[in-house]
């Protein structure tokens, strides 16, 4: 594009007028205009770029569109629409900027098993004081436990460096294990993570999850949903695992078997598992995991935060100045892998 064209930008999100100025303070070059929670066909039309959470057009009112920036990171939900399999437009996503947020809940969680918080709060409700209470709340201390990471992205490399800072053994499962460095087209916080991969003592490539997870004293899901993810933890893998061993899912409910996982589950061939997202959402009543002594289950809220707008606009900021000067976007999806 000419060096000093406009470049017309639709906002279809509920952000402040601070971060708008922030926004459009990037370049003089961008008409920045806000739509929330309807987007007009006018706006539309003239739009070359869009970013958004859940809105998407149809391709024939957006004719001008060739780039969309998407404020979450997941985008299996999307990947089907017809503006998405355009392959004259360009989507980016939001990761990288859950790193925090996701990588605290996982520690939390850790946590919460190692020093038996569940069991405090269903005292507590009973008003119980127990006999031997300290025998009963022995906990097992992080420090020489092994965290397992399936999907060492922006958010398993800060939890990796927490964990490694608690004194944890860190084992890691990743597509390409031949390449341990975060990629440079992914956006990642200052100061945060593992960059070059040098924390795990281990990388597995995910056919091996199983030989991983039997190592693990915590595994943790972070991994992207693909064809080849979808259960990806499966009856060997929970089989492999030890009895001590707590299951955390912060991804996509469908990375795990769940009737096998409640199987497992129920014999106490696992310890427990921490539940963030599930293949059915929102979680139904029915389901045998609410009554399970050994989960704790959250509504698929890990990777919020109330700066969640401040540092996604951050991230938009950073690819409204590469797109200004013609330079490559961080966080591109490539429709091949579904991420």
């Amino acid at each position: 594009m000419p060096n000093n064209e406009t470049i017309r930008v639709v906002v279809a999100m509920n952000f402040s007028d601070e971060i708008m100025a922030e926004l459009r303070a990037v370049s003089p070059r961008y008409t920045i205009e806000r739509h929330f929670p309807h987007v007009p066909d006018a706006a539309l039309a003239e739009a070359e770029v869009l970013y958004t959470a859940s809105y998407l057009p149809d391709p024939a009112r957006a004719p001008r569109l060739r780039w969309i920036q998407m404020h979450t990171a997941g985008v299996d939900h999307i990947l089907r629409e017809p503006i998405i399999q355009a392959e004259d437009v360009e989507v980016t996503t939001a990761s990288g900027i859950h790193a925090t947020p996701l990588a605290e809940y996982c520690l939390m969680m850790m946590l919460a098993w190692a020093y038996k918080l569940p069991t405090m709060l269903r005292l507590q409700a009973q008003a119980e004081w127990p006999e031997k209470q300290h025998k009963l709340f022995a906990p097992r201390e992080l420090r020489g436990l092994t965290l397992g990471v399936v999907g060492y992205g922006s958010i398993g490399r800060e939890l990796a460096r927490l964990a490694d800072a608690l004194g944890m053994t860190v084992l890691a499962a990743k597509r390409d294990v031949k390449n341990p460095a975060q990629p440079e087209d992914k956006y990642q916080e200052a100061g945060l993570g593992d960059p070059e991969g040098s924390i795990p003592d281990r990388l597995y490539p995910p056919e091996a999850l199983a030989s991983m997870a039997s190592a693990c004293d915590f595994l943790v899901l972070i991994a992207p949903l693909t064809g080849s993810t979808r259960h990806l933890v499966d009856e060997t893998v929970l089989n492999a695992m030890k009895k001590s061993a707590v299951l955390i899912n912060v991804a996509r409910g469908s990375l795990v078997d769940e009737p096998a996982l409640v199987s497992a589950l129920a014999a106490g061939k696992i310890a427990g598992a921490a539940l963030d997202v599930f293949e059915e959402e929102p979680l139904p009543s029915s389901s045998p995991l609410w009554n399970m002594e050994n989960v704790i289950i959250s509504p698929h809220v890990a990777g919020n935060s109330s700066r969640y707008h401040e540092k996604a606009a951050a991230l938009f900021a950073e690819n409204l100045q590469r797109y200004a000067e013609n330079r490559p976007l961080l966080n591109r999806l490539e429709r091949t892998r579904g991420y």
